[in-house]
């Protein structure tokens, strides 16, 4: 009973008026400092944006002119492979004419050729007859050189045209990742703008809620009730800078954490701070205490209403000072820490938000 009375001697008084008003002014002015940095920052992802756009649109262009290149390569290499094609097949029709003058000239050989040209007694007939074989042979020669430059010659072109195409289509798929690439950084840019316009959104709906609380302040204050009236200020728009309930380390974070050797998961919907037997635990915002007594596995529990579907809560503690009903201010001390269901002694913290948990150093101040 006196360690009760010497907690509750040194528990902070409950903020006048005037304090809170001085809070939520300076809130206000570290919420409209973040607005602000979040415009500006805005902004330059809004540059980097445009940047983006503006890349987007030249690696589209440089996509549609790889593509209308492998269209036309395409088209070039099929239109010479086509003409290599016909050229073969004249090749091929050609080739048994001149192969059996070839043949036929072969079985002569020289001699063949002199009886050939002796086997006429007229002089006129056999030069004749002598330069005839002669331009048949050199037309053949011709017809042949030609046709083997004609093939060679496409060969090589259907080869540069194939190599060109190959060259083409990488160009094309490196400009298809080149593009999702971008697309990719539009899509991530989008999705932080969003993520800025919704945060500055936020704190300009908490300063709104501040401004409230304050013209409360006001009119509480130059009433009549001023002393005996406390106004509490909305606990939404402290998020991110309210006190510990006691400092240490966390032991136990928020959220699913393994269990036993099988994969198992459990949820757990607080933290547990370290620390020593008989330490203080303070409430970090006002409220009203809505419980205030021993609960199973939280040792003694108190719950603290801050309005709004606000709740903190305030565990394995070995006594508490405070009672349901009870209006505290930020600082007020709620009990001292007790030893844990696990044998341990550390502090349990939770944070209910709209009827549900949610993780409490996402609202507590960095240590």
């Amino acid at each position: 009973m006196l360690l009760l009375l010497a907690i509750a001697a040194h528990a902070q008084p409950p903020l006048d008026n005037t304090e809170q008003a001085a809070r939520a002014a300076r809130r206000i002015r570290a919420l409209q400092a973040e607005a602000d940095r979040l415009a500006a920052q805005s902004r330059t992802v809004f540059g980097e944006l445009r940047k983006l756009e503006i890349d987007r649109a030249l690696r589209q262009e440089e996509l549609r002119t790889a593509e209308r290149d492998l269209v036309r390569v395409t088209g070039e290499r099929d239109a010479t492979s086509a003409r290599l094609k016909t050229l073969e097949a004249t090749r091929v029709a050609g080739t048994p004419g001149v192969a059996e003058r070839l043949v036929e000239l072969s079985k002569r050989g020289r001699a063949g050729y002199v009886q050939l040209l002796l086997a006429s007694d007229d002089v006129r007939a056999v030069g004749r007859m002598a330069r005839g074989v002669a331009a048949v042979a050199e037309l053949d020669r011709l017809r042949l050189d030609t046709h083997r430059q004609n093939l060679t010659a496409e060969r090589d072109a259907l080869a540069a045209l194939t190599s060109q195409r190959t060259a083409v289509a990488q160009l094309q798929k490196d400009a298809v990742r080149a593009k999702a690439a971008v697309d990719a950084a539009v899509s991530a840019r989008n999705r932080m703008i969003d993520d800025l316009d919704g945060r500055r959104d936020l704190a300009a709906q908490y300063v709104a809620e501040l401004q409230q609380a304050q013209r409360d302040l006001a009119r509480t204050i130059e009433s009549s009730d001023a002393g005996s009236k406390v106004v509490a200020l909305p606990i939404r728009p402290f998020r991110g800078d309210l006190p510990w309930p006691i400092t240490g380390a966390v032991v136990a974070r928020f959220g699913r954490v393994p269990a036993g050797r099988f994969g198992t998961t459990i949820a757990r919907n607080g933290i547990e701070v370290a620390a020593r037997e008989g330490d203080e635990v303070k409430a970090i915002h006002e409220g009203t205490v809505a419980y205030a007594a021993p609960f199973t596995g939280f040792g003694t529990l108190v719950i603290i209403d801050h309005g709004q579907s606000a709740f903190t809560l305030y565990g394995h503690l070995a006594e508490t000072v405070v009672s349901a009903g009870t209006n505290v201010s930020r600082g007020t001390v709620l009990g001292t820490v007790g030893p844990s269901p696990s044998g341990g002694v550390a502090a349990y913290f939770e944070v209910r938000i709209d009827g549900r948990p949610v993780d409490p150093l996402q609202w507590l101040r960095r240590q």
